[in-house]
C-alpha cells in the first residue's frame, strides 16, 4: 500500500508543457539538421543547384503545384548547366548522353526502372504499357506493337481518313470566321483513337462539342501533379484523398470506368477490323494481357494516342502563324506538290520533308510532354554522365530544358525548321539530344502513327485554306504545364483556297 502511494505520489520526471516544449524542439533541432544534411552532407551534395532545392521539396512541389516546375528547371539548367539537383534526391539533365544513359538500351545493364512515385499517380488500377515496370512492359509491348505496324497503319488509313474528310467538311462551314483550332484537333484525334480503340466515334467533329469523357480528362489534368506532391511526403500522402477536391477523384475514377465499358462494348462485335482491340485480342494468348490490363491500357491510349498528336499541331499552328515566312513557304510547297486533294495521302505526305522540318522544331520548340520524364535509379548506384549517381536517386531528362538549351541547338528561341533540313548554319546542333518521343526500349510505340496523322491533317487543312491569325495570338503560349500543357483557345480564320 505504502509502495502504491509512493508511485501516486512521485514527481513526473518532467510536467506535460515541458515535454511539448521538449518535442517542439526536437522537430526543429531534426528539421534544421536535415537541411544541413542535405546541403553538405547528401551523397548528392557535390551536383549544382540552388541550395533551397537541395534543402527540402517545398521548392519543388509549390513549382509543381502552380504550373511552372519545367520553365524554373530550364532557367536553373541555364544558371548551373547540363546536371542540376532540383530536389534533395533528385537530378535533373539536358544532355544527349544523360538519354542515353536514362532511357536508352543498356546492354550489360538493367533499365533504369519508372519512378513509381510519378507514374503510380497515373495508373488506374492494373498496369498499362506507360506505368508498367519493366517486366510488365515488355508483355504489353509486343501484344500493341502488331496494333502500331506499318501493315496496320495502312489498314487504319481509309478510317483515319474518313475523319479528316469530316474535319475539312466542318472547318468550310466556319466561312472566314475565327474558330478555336485547338479544339479541331482536340476533336479530330479523340474520334480517331475512339474509334481505333473502341470501333466507335466520339462524335466530336460531327457535333463540333467534346464528349463528356474527353471534357472530363481536361477538367482532371491536375490531379496527376497534386498527387505527386503528396507522394513527396508520407504522412501527406495518407490523406491525398481525403485531401485532393472530391470532384477530380470522381473523374479520374469515371475515366476508367469508362473505359472499361468502352472495351467491354467492342468485345461484343465479333470482327476483324483494323483496329487496336482487333490486335490485342488476336495475339492475346496465354502470356498476353488481364482483362484489367486491357482495360487499363485502353485507357491510357486515348490519353497519350490523342491528346498528344492534338498538342502538337496546336503549337505548330501557332508558330506557323507566328513565323509568316515559313507557314508561306510550307504553303506553297503543298500546294505546288499536289494538283488534287485525292493526291494527299499518308504514304505522299511522307515525302515532304520541309513539313517533316517544320513538325519536328514544333516538337522541339512546344513538345507534348515538355516534362522531365523521371526514372529510380536502382539500390545500388549507377553511372550517369560519367558521374557514380547513389542508389535510389530520381533522375530525368527536362524535354523543354534540353531541347531550348544553348548547349544542343544554335540559336533555340528560334522557330527555324532548316535545322533539319541539313543546313550548314546548325551543324553544330546536338540532334541526339532530341528526343520527343523518348529512346530506347520504352520509347513511344505510337511514333509512326502520330507522325502519319500530323501530317496528313496539317497537308489537308494548308492545302484548303489560308490560315489567319485572330485576335491576340502571341500571347497562346502562356500556358502551365501539369505533365501536359494547359492549353487555352487559339482563334484563327481559315478562308478557303481559291
Amino acid at each position: 500500500m505504502a509502495v502504491t502511494n509512493a508511485l501516486e505520489e512521485a514527481t513526473p520526471i518532467l510536467k506535460p508543457q515541458y515535454v511539448a516544449i521538449f518535442l517542439a524542439l526536437s522537430y526543429i533541432i531534426y528539421f534544421f539538421g536535415r537541411l544541413v544534411y542535405n546541403i553538405y552532407l547528401h551523397p548528392l551534395s557535390s551536383y549544382p543547384g540552388p541550395a533551397s532545392y537541395a534543402a527540402t521539396d517545398i521548392p519543388f512541389v509549390r513549382a509543381l503545384l502552380n504550373g511552372n516546375l519545367t520553365y524554373e528547371t530550364h532557367e536553373l539548367h541555364k544558371k548551373y548547366g547540363e546536371v542540376i539537383r532540383i530536389a534533395p534526391d533528385e537530378l535533373s539533365y539536358i544532355s544527349a548522353e544523360a538519354w542515353r544513359d536514362i532511357y536508352g538500351h543498356r546492354v550489360g545493364r538493367p533499365q533504369v526502372e519508372k519512378s513509381r512515385p510519378f507514374y503510380d499517380t497515373l495508373a488506374g488500377g492494373a498496369p498499362s504499357i506507360v506505368t508498367a515496370p519493366t517486366g510488365d512492359h515488355s508483355r504489353f509491348r509486343r501484344l500493341l506493337s502488331h496494333a502500331f505496324s506499318e501493315k496496320a497503319m495502312r489498314e487504319q488509313e481509309s478510317l483515319i481518313k474518313v475523319y479528316v474528310d469530316l474535319l475539312i467538311q466542318r472547318l468550310r462551314e466556319t466561312s472566314g470566321k475565327p474558330t478555336d483550332i485547338v479544339q479541331w484537333y482536340n476533336w479530330t484525334t479523340f474520334d480517331i483513337f475512339g474509334d481505333l480503340c473502341f470501333g466507335e466515334s466520339f462524335q466530336c467533329v460531327e457535333k463540333s462539342s467534346y464528349h463528356p469523357w474527353v471534357s472530363m480528362l481536361f477538367e482532371s489534368i491536375k490531379l496527376g501533379a497534386i498527387m505527386m506532391a503528396a507522394s513527396r511526403y508520407p504522412l501527406l500522402n495518407s490523406l491525398a484523398a481525403k485531401l485532393t477536391p472530391s470532384s477530380l477523384l470522381a473523374k479520374r475514377d469515371a475515366h476508367n470506368q469508362m473505359a472499361e465499358q468502352k472495351v467491354a462494348k467492342r468485345r461484343e462485335f465479333k470482327t476483324d477490323r483494323a483496329d487496336f482491340m482487333s490486335f490485342i485480342l488476336k495475339h492475346n494468348d496465354k502470356s498476353g494481357m488481364t482483362d484489367a490490363e486491357i482495360n487499363s491500357n485502353a485507357a491510357i491510349l486515348i490519353i497519350a494516342g490523342s491528346e498528344t498528336t492534338a498538342t502538337l499541331m496546336s503549337g505548330a499552328t501557332y508558330l506557323l502563324l507566328q513565323n509568316p515566312d515559313v507557314l508561306e513557304k510550307l504553303v506553297r510547297i503543298i500546294r505546288e506538290t499536289f494538283a488534287s486533294e485525292d493526291e494527299i495521302t499518308i504514304q505522299s505526305v511522307s515525302n515532304l520533308k520541309y513539313l517533316l522540318a517544320v513538325l519536328d522544331e514544333s516538337l522541339r520548340m512546344y513538345p507534348p510532354v515538355p516534362v522531365g520524364l523521371p526514372r529510380t535509379v536502382g539500390p545500388n548506384g549507377d553511372a550517369i554522365c560519367g558521374k557514380w549517381v547513389p542508389g535510389n536517386t530520381t533522375v530525368s531528362v527536362n524535354q523543354w530544358a534540353s531541347f531550348r538549351s544553348p548547349m544542343n541547338f544554335t540559336d533555340p528561341e528560334s522557330f527555324l525548321p532548316d535545322r533539319f533540313m541539313g543546313e550548314p548554319r546548325f551543324a553544330s546542333d546536338n540532334l541526339a539530344a532530341f528526343q520527343p518521343f523518348s529512346t530506347g526500349p520504352r520509347n513511344c510505340i505510337g511514333r509512326n502513327l502520330a507522325y502519319a496523322e500530323m501530317r496528313l491533317i496539317i497537308t489537308r487543312i494548308l492545302w484548303n485554306f489560308d490560315l489567319e491569325a485572330h485576335d491576340n495570338v502571341e500571347a497562346w503560349a502562356n500556358q502551365k504545364i501539369y505533365t501536359l500543357w494547359e492549353k487555352g483557345p487559339l482563334m484563327v480564320k481559315l478562308r478557303p483556297m481559291k
